[in-house]
């Protein structure tokens, strides 16, 4: 099954959390934060002004994104957990 977000919704694929701290400790499951971390899997086209006019998507597919940490709604798409946003829930790209 292919998704395909509509409007300016990006689908993300969150990234893995550290598994130890920087002084070795390894961090049990239950004690990781979920990391706000993630990579865009696929975009919309953008969203759509009064009259019509397309607002271009500033982020595209394979961007590695920053988002809150509260941001989104938890979806399965293939068995694969991720998670779908507003364009607007995005904090920033990392270079």
């Amino acid at each position: 099954m292919a998704f395909k977000p509509l409007h300016d919704r990006v689908l993300v694929r969150r990234v893995e959390g550290e598994e130890k701290t920087k002084g070795g400790l390894i961090i049990p499951d239950n004690a990781k934060e979920k990391p706000a971390e993630g990579e865009v899997i696929a975009c919309g086209e953008g969203a759509r002004k009064d009259n019509g006019e397309l607002i271009a998507m500033a982020v595209k597919e394979g961007d590695r994104v920053l988002f809150g940490k509260w941001s989104g709604t938890e979806v399965t798409v293939n068995g694969e957990d991720l998670l779908i946003m507003k364009e607007g829930d995005i904090l920033g790209v990392i270079a």
